[in-house]
């Protein structure tokens, strides 16, 4: 028997959410900055060592480069993989799902979700999100949380200059915070991919990075059952799923895939004795 799912007020305990505490994480940007600053100093100091201040720059660069690449990194700043390991989560996970809202899909895994009695986090792109903003407000009506995905979903966000970066979170901000009210407080980068100037970026909006613990890959994968095992394997407490309801990859007869998926996943999830609760809600329980 599948449990009802309560629907959320606006100000309700879940868009109320106190801003992040300071962790101390080592700040990436401040580093390389730092680096810099040496290495322009050990060259006027000793000119004839500017080989090795360069190597040691190139270095630099190749490091928060490849960090950027690696979407489950925190080289560059907190980024949750994994629910937080506390007490109210311990036999939880959350299902997020990405680059919606989709006017034929979204509506369909809705569907979907209250019949499993699911509540889920959604990515939604701030263009998609103005361009039904019907469908978004339905998905917080219906007890679900709307989280940032960027304004655009560029797959040239991670190489954007300060400036570009900062008006793809905050356009996206501002547009959901209308469409829904209430303000988002995650962010995933599109595709995962990011630079050393994001964290910044999300401090100063006071959004948390979130990445995942496994993904589907069901963008590109038409094998309902491949997903499945993505999403299955090793399956376990405080995961973070993530699956796809724009750009969503479809079966031999038309099907999205994510639609063959979810039922086998809920189900695998209940059988280890798992529940499925929003991000905010693991965080109000952190």
């Amino acid at each position: 028997m599948t449990e009802p799912i309560s629907r959320v007020p606006l100000g309700s305990e879940a868009t109320q959410l106190r801003r992040w505490p300071v962790t101390g994480h080592p700040n990436a940007l401040k580093l390389t900055t730092a680096w810099h600053a040496a290495a322009l100093a050990g060259c006027a100091l000793a000119p004839s060592a500017w080989p090795w201040w360069l190597a040691g720059t190139a270095v630099n660069h190749a490091a928060v480069t490849l960090a950027g690449l690696w979407p489950r990194s925190s080289v560059l700043g907190p980024n949750w993989t994994r629910l937080p390991a506390v007490a109210g989560n311990a036999n939880c996970i959350a299902l997020t799902i990405d680059d919606g809202p989709d006017p034929v899909v979204t509506p369909r895994v809705l569907d979907l979700l209250d019949h499993h009695g699911i509540r889920a986090t959604f990515f939604c792109i701030g263009e998609s999100a103005r361009r039904y903003p019907s469908l978004v407000r339905e998905i917080v009506a219906r007890g679900h949380a709307v989280e940032n995905h960027s304004q655009t979903h560029r797959h040239t966000f991670s190489v954007k200059a300060p400036g570009a970066l900062a008006r793809e979170v905050e356009t996206a901000q501002r547009t959901l915070t209308e469409l829904t009210g209430e303000r988002p407080v995650f962010f995933r980068a599109p595709a995962g991919l990011r630079n050393v100037l994001l964290e910044p970026v999300l401090q100063n909006l006071d959004l948390r990075l979130v990445a995942w613990t496994k993904r589907g890959f069901d963008t590109r994968e038409p094998d309902p059952e491949r997903v499945r095992q993505r999403l299955l394997h090793n399956l376990a407490a405080r995961d973070i799923l993530l699956v796809h309801d724009g750009n969503a990859a479809t079966t031999a007869n038309g099907q999205p895939v994510l639609l063959s998926v979810l039922p086998r996943v809920f189900a695998a999830a209940r059988h280890q004795g798992l529940r499925f609760i929003t991000l905010r809600q693991a965080f109000v329980d952190e």
